[in-house]
């Protein structure tokens, strides 16, 4: 089964921008997965298994580098591009 995950991370503290880079190289290095960013989000999208595992590694490696942080997350049950219009049933 294909998903597309958005997710958006929020690192409370001044410095905010250097675990949002880590995070979005970190899913970047998975190999099938697609990862496409924007200034708000982060959209991926693959196998259900992979990017759950994925999301569920890379909120828990972000985690353990101290601090707070607030991750907001969207799952669709369908594999979505940005840009391309979805078919939905």
């Amino acid at each position: 089964m294909k998903v597309a995950a958005d997710i958006s991370l929020y690192p409370l503290q001044e410095n905010f921008e250097p675990p949002i880079i880590d995070f979005i190289h970190h899913l970047r290095n998975i190999e099938g997965l697609q990862v496409h960013t924007n200034e708000l989000t982060t959209q991926v999208s693959g196998d259900y298994t992979l990017v759950m595992n994925t999301l569920r590694d890379a909120m828990a490696h972000t985690f353990a580098q101290g601090g707070t942080y607030s991750f907001v997350i969207k799952v669709l049950n369908v594999a979505i591009e940005p840009g391309k219009t979805v078919a939905l049933s």
